[in-house]
Order: C-alpha cells, then structure tokens, then sequence
C-alpha cells in the first residue's frame, strides 16, 4: 500500500467532485473497517481516501411521519442504539447488531456494507425486506435505487464515474409489518454467513391472513437475492404454519449457492428452507406483537 491524499469534505458535491476527479483511484470511507484492509491487501490502487463522516446528510439517522433516512456512513451502533428505529424497523436492527463486534459496530455502516457489495453481508437483505432505496449523488444529478437491485456482481455495483452513496431510505411500515433477519454461521460470533435470510410480512386486521412479504436471501448467489416468487405468493395466504413452508421452499428454489470450503450446494439450499421459515415466523409473531 502506498501513501494516497487523505480528503475531508464537508459537503456532497466536494465529495462527488472528488471521486469525479480520481476516478478509479478513488474511494469513499465510510466506517473504513473493509475498504482500508482491502486497499492494505491490494484489492485497489489508490490515489485518494474521500471520508464522508464529516458530511452532515451522511450521518443522519432521522426518523418522522414519511419514514427513516439513514446516512451512508451512520455506524451501526448508533441505529440499534436508537429504541425508536429499533422499535419500528426490527430487521435492520438484527443485521446492524451482527455486523462484527461492537468495536467494528461503532464504525461500520450499512452504507459501507452496501456498497461493498458482498453476497453474504448481513444488512442488505433486511434493507430489502425494509423496502430500502439507496440515494445517489453523481456529478449532474442525483437518483434512487431499489437496494435489491444497487450489487450488480460480487464487489461491483451501479455506482458511476463520481457517483456517491448518501443515504438510505425506508418508508414507514403499515400497521401489522414485521420483519427478522438470520443466518447460519459456524461459530457464535464475528463470522461470516453461511446462509443468511430476511423476511418481513403485513399482516391483514384480522392478522389472520398476509397482505404481502418479502424475502431476502445472502451467501446464495453472486449477489443478494430478492426471492419475488416467494413473496408475492403469501400475500392473501392464510398466516400458517402451511403458507410459511410453501414459500420457504420457493426461496429454496430461488437460491444459487456454490460449494466451497464453507458449505455445500445442497446445505445451503437446505438452510435457505430453514431460516426462510424461522425469519417468517418471527415476523409474523412481531407483527402480531409478540
């Protein structure tokens, strides 16, 4: 690793012209817990570190009527800190709470986790179970971007020449929504996801039937997989024990892993089936309140 221009701006646009300028010799810091032991491991050949952690818009964490607006580079500890947030959008709260240890908690963000576009990271399948969009800045004009569709491959996203990520947007949650988020990992801790899946559910008045659901599944394919068969299939479903298991086999089929040193084809697809039913239980269960 060589020495690289550390930057500081305080505004959007000095950092978007800033990776204009640089290009592909620049990155954005965030929390800095992957992009600097990936720059130290050769991943990038820098020529400038552009931090955001003094742009106000990129560490906000504001929650009203409309919704919740978290900054690209807000550190994880400060959402699940928030009771509010934790209140109203419990599956960012159980990924926010699993991203390394607490000491990587008060840096990561789940904007640097997005954007580092790992097929296994813990926060982006809650964020599109959240119905998460992710706010772009580029160099003439800005635009929003479905979170399930932002990675594009392993480590590659739909961010631009000079386009940054501000923040992340999501809407308020209608009565009866519940979401849960899990994964299979070898050891108790600071692990990487073997299989991770994210659910959430609307529940109708009654909270005898689903209104709608989404499932989001990791470390199953070359990026995070927004399995779409299986949620629009619960919605008018009766919330069962019979409905749940449907789609978890759906989401079992959406699924695309690998084998490798971590797990087999045919384990994973089994974990999908599994967590896909315990994240769907507990959503529903928190729906109902419980």
């Amino acid at each position: 690793m060589h020495p690289f221009t550390y930057l500081a701006p305080k505004t959007v646009k000095e950092a978007v012209q800033a990776l204009n300028k640089y290009g592909p010799k620049a990155r954005p810091l965030a929390g800095g817990t992957d992009v600097l032991v990936q720059t130290r491991g050769g991943r990038y050949d820098l020529e400038a570190i552009v931090d955001l952690k003094g742009i106000p818009e990129a560490m906000a964490l504001e929650m009203n009527g409309r919704g919740l607006e978290i900054g690209a580079a807000t550190p994880c500890c400060l959402i699940y800190e928030n009771k509010a947030v934790a209140k109203v959008y419990p599956g960012l709260i159980d990924a926010a709470s699993l991203i390394g240890g607490i000491q990587i908690q008060s840096r990561a963000s789940l904007g640097g986790n997005l954007c580092n576009a790992s097929p296994s990271a813990d926060s982006i399948g809650p964020m599109i179970v959240h119905s998460g969009k992710a706010v772009i800045a580029g160099p003439t004009k800005r635009r929003e971007v479905a979170v399930e569709d932002f990675c594009t491959a392993p480590g590659r996203t739909v961010l631009g020449k000079g386009e940054l990520l501000v923040s992340l947007k999501f809407p308020k949650p209608a009565a009866g929504f519940g979401a849960a988020y899990e994964r299979f990992i070898p050891r108790n801790e600071m692990d990487i996801a073997v299989v991770g899946v994210a659910s959430s559910v609307t529940l109708d008045s009654t909270g005898k039937k689903f209104k709608s659901a989404r499932i989001a599944l990791a470390a199953v394919g070359p990026t995070p997989i927004f399995a779409a068969d299986a949620s629009k299939y619960l919605a008018g479903k009766p919330a069962n024990e019979e409905s749940i298991a449907e789609a978890a086999s759906m989401a079992r089929s959406a699924a695309k892993p690998i084998t490798d040193m971590r797990g087999t084809i045919e384990q994973r697809k089994h974990l999908v089936e599994v967590l896909t039913r315990r994240t769907l239980t507990k959503a529903m269960q928190r729906a109902k309140g419980k």
